[in-house]
């Protein structure tokens, strides 16, 4: 008996956005106002990589980054979760599907001497460049027209799914745990013994809840929660079983 947990990051594990975040090194601790007009939907990553040239051009170097980076607090709880987990390894693989990058999660994690907790983390790869400005990469291609172009976080799941049972390993259960729109992908994908987490009050579970009234609820059980302590209580009850 083996179960999945998959993550996501900001709002989910960290109770703020990551890349948003990074905004207090900024000199004033805001971007210019045509930086920060110059999103367009579906295209963050393309946007953060012009938040870190802007950063690097103001002289923001790496170790102020991380500085900032690991004071991101924890959502409510979720010290006590991880801490659960890592408890249970042997019942539980662990990963991260992320629209963040490499480095921000790899600093929190470490910090917080949680990195152990997870067996792979999928995210946007990021390096910092020869000038000491941090580059992000899209983490693949997919053709997915639900999902932002650089992650479809369905297709990682599934691939994750397939290499485990090239392995040999299956799972009792996945336990699918987020709060964003690009969550809701790969909560589509699960079955009816799969058990999607939505947070509570965030747009995840707003798509759910839209789903079942338009009469094509997703497949897997849904659980909302509003503090990690809540997922710990579940997942103490699953093992139980």
């Amino acid at each position: 008996m083996k179960f999945l947990l998959v993550f996501d990051f900001d709002h989910t594990i960290v109770d703020e956005n990551s890349d948003t975040w990074i905004v207090k090194c900024a000199p004033e601790k805001k971007l210019p106002n045509g930086l920060r007009n110059s999103y367009r939907p579906g295209h963050w990553t393309e946007y953060m990589g012009r938040v870190f040239v802007y950063l690097g051009d103001n002289g923001v170097k790496e170790d102020e980054m991380k500085r900032t980076m690991t004071t991101i607090p924890f959502t409510a709880g979720m010290v006590d979760l991880l801490g659960f987990i890592g408890e249970n390894k042997e019942l539980f693989d662990c990963i991260i599907v992320s629209d963040s990058n490499t480095v921000f999660i790899d600093w929190i994690l470490k910090a917080a001497d949680f990195h152990k907790v997870f067996d792979e983390v999928f995210t946007n790869p990021a390096v910092f460049s020869s000038t000491g400005c941090l580059t992000v990469q899209n983490f693949h291609a997919h053709h997915c027209a639900k999902c932002p172009k650089n992650l479809c976080k369905r297709k990682v799941l599934k691939e994750f799914l397939d290499k485990q049972l090239e392995r040999g390993v299956s799972y009792t259960q996945i336990v699918y745990i987020g709060d964003g729109g690009n969550d809701l992908c790969p909560v589509m994908f699960l079955k009816k013994d799969d058990i999607a987490m939505p947070r509570q009050g965030y747009t995840l579970e707003k798509k759910i809840s839209q789903l079942a009234q338009d009469l094509s609820p997703v497949a897997c059980s849904v659980v909302v929660w509003s503090s990690a302590l809540d997922i710990m209580s579940y997942l103490k009850l699953l093992i139980k079983e």
